[in-house]
């Protein structure tokens, strides 16, 4: 990824535990020049040292827990065993706050090393218990974090809706630090997606929070990401004027982890520009500060694949090789799938400029599986739909604020007319009044979001509907139709004979009713989509229904020798809709001839099942696997040939689910692969009753 994920700012909170640890301890260290990290453990230690400090003491426990997260991307090691120490002190004493801040800390540090179902797990937790002891700044905390872990994984959407969430909770206890937070990993998902103009109208946003918190330090990492992103947009004179002030403010504080961060950015934009000894020097001062300072893989996995692409402009393709193959071996340790994309396709451009095209071509497989994995374009769509959900939340709030602008006037009038008529009557009506005013405008934007929400719901199912007909009416009806027709003008053109033409008629008759049946399922699932069908019920006598169809379709199943057998009971009587419990029966009835290979049997069976009879056609066809059987009632998409190349639209089997549903029943298949298929579908028996619609 190209921005790094503003997840903590780290060092201000930081520099507070220090101010914190200075006031609770009482020996300060000798060397005025130890780091602020060092500084933090040597108090600790001392602390632990005296009689002091007591592990069921919750202060204490606050302390031993900033200390684990003082650790973070210095040495994870010590942030794990640190926080598992804390964990236990604080369920020993049931201190549940302190048990949410240590579950924050040890779903960080999986999430650092790579282990993100742990991590998820872990945040996960730790958010329900926030959530439950109504903590909202730890639960702000817990919530971005798992959005970043989501980000770690491609699933953009899914962070997106999570930041979108604490964005909420951030402004209902107006955390504006949190708010420039998270309106800047938005900002980092539309700048990875190249939609640079939506980026930075996040980073404007985030822009005008910074100047409110008036912090240099923030400003700095804003302006190290937004570097980033013009270097990624081509603009180099931004990204450099950009990178150059974070430099300048990072070295001025101290901030090593975002130190290193704008070092291998500013040796990035050399590197776009091929200055390829400018670009060595800065990813060295970057390297530099990781080796002596920090535990931080995945920014260590940028500047490793950043150094090999520098070796290779320079022609030393085996020093390229060996940081790309580093930073391989580091994203596959923490499971960092962006690093892996990134340092596979520059080991495949290594190995094409060795002439190994073996090994090329083997991480050329590697790069394009893992950026499939990604899901690219599904995440686009989820970030576009932000736009109009953005804008609606912005009319609500100009909707919202109208009406606190309208309360704020009808108070002025209530204050208005104390000093000029004194009647205690006329205040109490005006605030009714306007309670009333503000109840009915609350419940009017209620009822416009439900009902945009609906809308757009129904839109994308229209939708759906309007691009399956078109596909089955393009690739199912359309070659049949320009056959025929083909066909009638070579015969009125003269270019066949009367007996020629007369050869086709059973291939043109066999097309004709496939289009017939076809057109039929079209229809019906088509009015089943857009709610335009009606159920029925009435006494149907389901054995002249089954002989009905078994004519209809005997001529192809005597086409391939197939043989049905009816051994449906007497007079069978079902109560439903005689015209859906036909569509059910002719599409079984058909997909068994369908998918039955030559002198193949088909029987039809009926059994009474308490309320319902229970009717199963049985075929012996090619069968289905489990995993086919899972998804052919669901799927529309689905659609396979049969023994004889017939052709279906996928649509047979989801309409017949819908039918049976409708009527009150259930369906479901059993099969072999190579051995046969078995439909079961349930309808109510036949009796005497009203007529029920659904």
């Amino acid at each position: 990824m190209s921005q790094k994920q503003t997840s903590i700012r780290r060092n201000r909170w930081f520099r507070t535990i220090a101010l914190v640890f200075i006031i609770v301890a009482t020996i300060q260290p000798s060397n005025a020049q130890v780091s602020k990290q060092d500084s933090l453990v040597y108090r600790l230690k001392r602390l632990e040292s005296t009689n002091r400090f007591n592990p069921k003491d919750t202060t204490h426990i606050k302390l031993l827990t900033n200390v684990a997260f003082s650790y973070r991307f210095v040495n994870n090691d010590s942030l794990l065993s640190i926080s598992t120490r804390v964990l236990q002190y604080c369920k020993d004493i049931d201190y549940k706050r302190g048990e949410v801040k240590v579950l924050y800390a040890l779903g960080s540090y999986y999430s650092d090393v790579g282990d993100r179902k742990k991590s998820m797990a872990t945040l996960q937790k730790g958010l329900h218990l926030a959530q439950d002891l109504n903590t909202k700044k730890c639960e702000l905390d817990i919530m971005n974090a798992l959005g970043q872990n989501f980000s770690y994984e491609g699933d953009y959407a899914e962070a997106l809706n999570l930041y979108l969430k604490a964005i909420d909770v951030a402004k209902q206890i107006e955390n504006k630090e949190m708010l420039s937070i998270l309106n800047e990993n938005i900002a980092s998902l539309y700048a990875d997606q190249k939609d640079f103009k939506n980026a930075l109208i996040f980073y404007d946003t985030v822009q005008k929070i910074n100047r409110e918190l008036d912090d240099d330090v923030i400003y700095a990492e804003t302006q190290s990401n937004m570097a980033s992103l013009y270097k990624d947009a081509k603009n180099f004179e931004h990204a450099m004027f950009n990178i150059n002030k974070s430099i300048a403010t990072f070295e001025k504080h101290k901030i090593y982890d975002w130190l290193a961060y704008a070092y291998e950015v500013k040796g990035s934009i050399y590197l776009e520009q091929e200055k390829y000894q400018w670009a060595l020097y800065w990813y060295d001062q970057s390297n530099m500060v990781h080796d002596q300072r920090l535990d931080d893989d995945r920014e260590k996995i940028q500047l490793l694949n950043g150094m090999s692409k520098v070796y290779l402009g320079l022609g030393k393709d085996d020093l390229s090789m060996e940081f790309a193959k580093e930073g391989l071996e580091l994203s596959q340790k923490i499971k960092s799938l962006q690093g892996q994309i990134d340092c596979s396709e520059t080991l495949y451009k290594v190995f094409k400029n060795k002439d190994d095209h073996v090994s090329a071509l083997a991480y050329m497989e590697i790069f394009k599986k893992l950026s499939d994995s990604l899901s690219r374009d599904k995440n686009k769509q989820s970030l576009s739909l932000l736009e109009t959900k953005l804008q609606h939340e912005q009319e609500k709030q100009e909707l919202i604020e109208g009406n606190k602008l309208a309360l704020a006037k009808q108070r002025n009038y209530i204050y208005f007319s104390i000093i000029i008529f004194i009647i205690l009557s006329i205040i109490i009506f005006v605030v009714r009044r306007s309670e009333k005013i503000q109840k009915k405008l609350n419940k009017e934007l209620h009822e416009k979001s439900r009902a945009i929400s609906e809308r757009e719901t129904e839109l994308n199912e229209i939708n759906r509907t309007k691009t399956k007909l078109f596909s089955i009416i393009g690739h199912d009806l359309r070659g049949p139709i320009a056959a025929l027709q083909s066909m009638l003008r070579l015969f009125t053109e003269g270019d066949i004979g009367k007996d020629e033409f007369l050869s086709f008629i059973p291939k043109l008759k066999a097309d004709v009713e496939n289009v017939a049946f076809t057109l039929n399922n079209l229809l019906s699932w088509g009015q089943t989509q857009l709610n335009g069908v009606v159920t029925k019920a009435k006494n149907v006598q389901l054995d002249k229904l089954v002989e009905n169809n078994i004519s209809l379709l005997s001529e192809i199943a005597s086409s391939k020798s197939i043989k049905i057998m009816n051994q449906l009971p007497e007079n069978p009587l079902i109560w439903a809709d005689q015209n859906q419990i036909d569509i059910v029966v002719r599409n079984l009835l058909s997909n068994a001839i369908k998918f039955t290979p030559q002198n193949g049997l088909i029987t039809i069976e009926a059994e009474e099942k308490s309320a319902m009879w229970q009717i199963m056609i049985r075929d012996t066809g090619v069968g289905m696997d489990e995993e086919m059987q899972k998804k052919i009632f669901e799927d529309t998409n689905i659609t396979t040939y049969g023994t004889n190349n017939e052709r279906g639209t996928g649509l047979g089997l989801s309409l017949c689910k819908e039918m049976v549903i409708k009527n009150k029943g259930q369906i479901w298949v059993e099969s072999v692969p190579r051995k046969g298929s078995s439909f079961y579908f349930t309808v109510p028996k036949g009796e005497k009753k009203y007529q029920w619609a659904s």
